[in-house]
């Protein structure tokens, strides 16, 4: 006489690995697009954390030194006081200020000397364009001149 075992059949086994193999596959496709996103978070935060220190760097300069110039040919914008001074290099890529490396693309900045345009000479302020995949920034710094500014 032949015992009957209990058992799972053929087709059983075949539909829970089908049926295993579609949630394995929606695993890793999620799994994947959580990745793709968590990379956009850090290159933004990245980014954002770049464009705030040379936001920060720049303030900081422009209320410490007493005298800014920008010159043109160079694309350094130089800052004097009688106990110190500082440059920011513009590159293509980057600005550079000493030892610091700022890695942010301008697309395009403008230099300003009481409220009007400059190219060249005496600066109060700054502003800097900046064309991002996802969005458009301005970032803008200025100081107030005292009166020995518009004197020389």
């Amino acid at each position: 006489m032949k015992k009957k075992l209990a058992a799972f059949t053929l087709n059983e086994m075949l539909i829970v690995i089908i049926i295993s193999s579609v949630v394995i596959g929606l695993a890793f496709t999620t799994l994947s697009l959580i990745r793709k996103n968590m990379w956009a978070i850090q290159n933004n935060l990245k980014y954002k954390t770049e464009l705030n220190r040379l936001e920060q760097s720049l303030w900081i300069d422009f209320n410490h030194f007493s005298e800014l110039s920008y010159s043109q040919k160079e694309e350094e914008l130089k800052f004097n006081s009688p106990m110190d001074s500082c440059k920011y290099k513009f590159k293509t890529d980057m600005v550079i200020k000493e030892q610091d490396t700022f890695q942010i693309r301008f697309d395009q900045k403008q230099f300003y000397f009481g409220g009007n345009v400059t190219i060249h000479g005496k600066v109060d302020a700054i502003k800097l364009e900046i064309v991002n995949k996802a969005q458009e920034q301005h970032l803008f710094v200025f100081k107030r001149n005292d009166a020995e500014q518009y004197l020389n």
